[in-house]
């Protein structure tokens, strides 16, 4: 499915897709994965903005999803892996 990398400022969460549910992962300047999580089709950009000035991050990555169902399933993996700063471990 589609990838896109945008600011991680509510200009650069606007132009993300709306459309598909999405995995997405809050990067820091080095390019590492300080949070990791799902939003529903229709409310990316809600989500994403929930996380503004909670936690840092320069770039905002998204991943689209054919369902939520294999969202939580990929962000499950992802969180597994990385490890992020901000999510809570044991998730």
């Amino acid at each position: 499915m589609s990838k896109k990398t945008v600011n991680f400022t509510k200009q650069g969460i606007d132009k993300l897709p709306n459309d598909k549910p999405v995995v997405y992962k809050i990067l820091t300047e080095a390019g590492n994965n300080n949070y990791t999580g799902i939003a529903g089709r229709g409310n990316v950009q809600d989500r994403l903005q929930d996380h503004l000035g909670n936690i840092p991050g320069a770039k905002v990555q998204i991943q689209q999803m054919p369902t939520k169902k294999e969202a939580a399933q990929t962000e499950k993996t992802i969180i597994a892996r990385s490890q992020p700063k901000y999510n809570k471990q044991g998730k």
